[in-house]
């Protein structure tokens, strides 16, 4: 079904929670929460679909943004445990964090404009203007989401002084 292998349903299914999980963590706290239960399962999600994505990938970029996804992961978690530099810790986590989700999206919308309705995909050209419409798209909600949740921040530092 949709012309995907064992190990890239591993893959499509491991990752997906991540998407409703950074959903409600967006619209609950304003940014991905790394000690929540959710922050920790979009974790091991991330995880799943970044390290998998080494053994489904078909494209170079594919690699690209599976060690990079795993990066940002590692930093945007890892970045708390950090002595000193209290105040950007959250700046730096919240930017490494929002860049996973785009990460996560980006092949998400494109591998689902690729294959579906299966047999008869709405892109079949990695140039289709409506693939580069919904990657545009994408790229804007990041930098609007992305600058609103630093402003966010910045105002309770502001508050919290």
């Amino acid at each position: 079904m949709f012309g995907i292998s064992p190990i890239g349903w591993v893959h499509t299914l491991g990752s997906l929670p991540a998407i409703p999980l950074a959903l409600y963590m967006l619209i609950r706290h304003g940014r991905i929460v790394p000690g929540s239960t959710s922050g920790i399962i979009y974790f091991i999600s991330m995880v799943i679909g970044a390290a998998t994505a080494f053994l489904v990938a078909h494209q170079p970029v594919s690699y690209v943004i599976g060690a990079a996804t795993i990066m940002l992961l590692v930093a945007g978690y890892g970045v708390g445990r950090l002595p000193g530099l209290e105040r950007t810790k959250r700046f730096i986590e919240t930017i490494c964090l929002s860049l996973t989700i785009f990460l996560l999206m980006v092949p998400t919308v494109t591998e689902t404009l690729r294959r579906v309705p299966d047999g008869h995909p709405l892109v079949t050209d990695l140039k289709s203007p409506l693939l580069l419409g919904a990657q545009g798209s994408l790229l804007v909600l990041l930098i609007v989401g992305l600058t609103a949740q630093l402003i966010h921040l910045r105002k309770q530092g502001r508050v919290a002084a």
